[in-house]
């Protein structure tokens, strides 16, 4: 199976959606329920042994990294959830990472309003005088 074959796209799907859900409802540590957790995406590796997940979590850089740490400590209940709600050959070993992507994207966002802003001020003053 390629790496970007229909059936690989289908799994990633489907292990992201069963990944979000547990961490959603099943996992009880308040490490992980401090900050909002959200899985941006899966990639399970064409021989199902290994998975990343990228998480993205709203909050500080701390709480992140303590949303990291109880992810680490429940991975072995995570991944016995995910084996028993996806019927797979095997049950791909999580390794969770952290996507800074969207915070990213915010960051610029902001940088681009504050040259726009600073432009459309120095046109108002050109335009003044």
């Amino acid at each position: 199976m390629r790496k970007n074959s229909i059936k690989n796209t289908r799994i990633n799907m489907e292990v992201q959606r069963e990944l979000s859900e547990i961490l959603r409802t099943e996992v009880k540590d308040p490490r992980v329920q401090a900050g909002m957790v959200s899985v941006v995406s899966a990639e399970v590796s064409p021989d199902l042994k290994y998975c990343k997940a990228y998480i993205s979590v709203l909050g500080s850089e701390e709480a992140a990294q303590g949303v990291l740490e109880g992810l680490k400590s429940a991975m072995g209940y995570i991944r016995r959830e995910l084996a028993a709600r996806v019927n797979l050959r095997n049950t791909p070993e999580i390794r969770f990472v952290l996507d800074q992507s969207i915070a990213y994207g915010v960051k610029m966002t902001r940088m681009i309003d504050d040259v726009t802003r600073d432009l459309k001020t120095e046109e108002d003053d050109e335009n003044q005088e």
